[in-house]
């Protein structure tokens, strides 16, 4: 039988969407407090009785969160036009590959919306 976590994290991050028309706020450098979740889905370890440490998922995690975290997204290789979505999938494709039982990002821009990568 298997077994859901989910960890949240929080990045301070600016962008700017270059590709929204001109006059639009989010075409201008703004700031987010992006709150993101990862969902991992797996079996139990037998011998520990859980399916992963919280504390190596936030140690596994950090060089990522920290290449993110008070940087401006726009700068980062992947991530030009960062909208909500893109930062979601680009976040997945990372990290997917130190967490194996990762089965879905979702991110929150502000506490009223969320987009989630992949769809289950």
């Amino acid at each position: 039988m298997n077994f859901e976590l989910k960890q949240h994290f929080r990045l301070e991050s600016a962008r700017f969407l270059p590709n929204l028309a001109e006059g639009h706020p989010c075409r201008r450098v703004h700031g987010h407090s992006f709150r993101v979740t990862l969902r991992l889905v797996g079996p139990l370890q037998p011998e520990l009785d859980w399916l992963r440490d919280y504390h190596q998922i936030s140690e596994l995690m950090r060089p990522l969160i920290q290449e993110l975290d008070h940087h401006l997204l726009n700068e980062i290789p992947g991530l030009e036009n960062p909208t909500s979505e893109v930062l979601c999938r680009w976040i997945y494709e990372k990290a997917q590959s130190i967490l194996p039982e990762l089965k879905q990002v979702s991110i929150s821009e502000t506490e009223d919306t969320e987009c989630s990568y992949p769809v289950l």
